[in-house]
């Protein structure tokens, strides 16, 4: 249970400092209307990933059956675990020329995050990886990678939103560099694992079906 919550902390990291669209979103109306407007952006994936989670858990419950299928998703997991550890290490900063947005922050946040593939993929090829063989274990710790997850995403951008209304040089400062690369090292562990784990669903299934053959 206790890896489960440092997966979720650290992935949760991840995704809060990492760039994408909602970060962008976070930094552009904290520049324009100060602090308050960037955490509300900041507080969208608390609403708008409840129905992502759902759909993605729903999508891999129908196919929790077949083994190969789940391989072949925990490598592209892997693989997708791979290349963010490659955008973190190519990281330079975060421009400060930002367009700028309008109000309705949070509406903004939503509505952004829902149209955004990211989470989707996430939770296909990662999240719900992780959190479905242990909720058979025991149907509470998933809740610890969740909490985890979510309190770090969320925190990490306030953090962010705080951070660029105190002080825009941070943005291309090094401590944001190194945060991105000292997660780029832990990523790799995780990307590993995934990879590990398709492997393993299978070369395990083949082996079945030529029992079964026999």
């Amino acid at each position: 249970m206790i890896k489960l919550l440092i997966a979720g902390i650290t992935l949760g990291i991840y995704a809060g400092f990492s760039p994408g669209p909602l970060l962008v979103l976070v930094i552009s109306q904290t520049l324009k209307y100060g602090y308050k407007e960037g955490l509300r952006v900041a507080l969208a994936p608390i609403i708008s990933d409840i129905p992502i989670i759902t759909i993605c858990l729903l999508f891999l419950s129908l196919i929790s059956g077949y083994k190969s299928i789940l391989g072949i998703i925990s490598i592209i997991g892997g693989l997708y675990l791979g290349y963010l550890t490659y955008e973190s290490f190519k990281t330079r900063g975060l421009t400060q020329d930002i367009e700028l947005g309008r109000p309705k922050s949070l509406q903004k946040g939503v509505t952004l995050n829902l149209l955004n593939p990211a989470p989707y993929l996430f939770w296909i090829t990662i999240g719900g990886p992780i959190i479905i063989p242990a909720y058979v274990e025991n149907p509470l710790s998933p809740l610890l990678f969740i909490v985890g997850f979510y309190t770090f995403l969320v925190g990490s951008k306030i953090a962010l939103a705080y951070a660029t209304g105190k002080s825009r040089e941070f943005l291309t400062g090094k401590t944001y560099l190194w945060t991105m690369r000292i997660l780029g090292v832990v990523l790799i562990i995780f990307a590993l694992y995934f990879l590990n784990q398709g492997i393993h669903l299978l070369c395990n299934n083949k082996i079945s079906l030529c029992i079964n053959m026999l």
